[in-house]
Formats: C-alpha cells, sequence, structure tokens
C-alpha cells in the first residue's frame, strides 16, 4: 500500500463529512476521498470505488454502521474500516473488536491530531 490511500466517508451527517474530508486534506492521509450520506449507496458503489478504508458512522438511519459492517462481513469485503463516532459506549468499542476489517475507533470530532495518529498507525499496518 502506498503512503496515500483512497478513502470513503460513510456518515449521513453532511457537515461531518465535510470537516472529516478537510482533515484528510490536511494530514495529507488520502489523494482520493469520495463521500456518502446514504450508506445503502455507499455499499452499492463500493467495488467501484474499491478505497483502502472506509471511515464509517455507526448511528445512521435505515443502515446503521453495524449493518454496514454485516454486509461487508458477509460479502467477504476485507477493506479497512475505521469507526467514526459519537458514542462513548464501551459496548460499542467492545463490539467493533469482532470485526476484523475494523482497524480503529475514533470519538467525533475527529482533530487534526486524531488524523496524524491514525495516518502513522495505518502506515505501520501497511
Amino acid at each position: 500500500m502506498s503512503d496515500s490511500f483512497k478513502i470513503m466517508l460513510v456518515d449521513d451527517q453532511q457537515m461531518a463529512n465535510f470537516i472529516n474530508k478537510k482533515l484528510i486534506e490536511i494530514t495529507q492521509l488520502a489523494t482520493d476521498v469520495v463521500d456518502y450520506t446514504l450508506p445503502e449507496k455507499a455499499l452499492v458503489e463500493l467495488e467501484e470505488h474499491q478505497p483502502d478504508i472506509i471511515f464509517l458512522d455507526l448511528n445512521m438511519p435505515k443502515i446503521s454502521g453495524w449493518e454496514f459492517l454485516d454486509s461487508l462481513t458477509q460479502s467477504h469485503n476485507t477493506t479497512k474500516v475505521v469507526i467514526v463516532t459519537s458514542s462513548t459506549s464501551e459496548l460499542d468499542k467492545q463490539k467493533a473488536q469482532n470485526y476484523i476489517q475494523v482497524v480503529d475507533f475514533l470519538i467525533k470530532p475527529l482533530t487534526k491530531n486524531t488524523m496524524l495518529s491514525l495516518k502513522s498507525k495505518l502506515r505501520s499496518a501497511s
């Protein structure tokens, strides 16, 4: 995997996607970013984009982040997932560890430091 990643943002809040996209640009975490406010559309277009990493919100209408992860698991998709949530629940953190795709669990709002720390973590893992 190269130094820069291809990222897909999946969050029903357009503002969260906007902020995260800016942080990704500032920290040069990715060269290519696509964002979705509809998780069901993101799932359909996943193959087309083939991201290295998906930034996934947990609390969304229609399809929750957990259902999105279940869908990835069922289709044997091993794309790395970074959960980005406002949930500080320990249960959510523990549940996230049951998914092999999940590489990190971040609490909103993300900051430049959070992104830089994630960037070094992803670099050392690749």
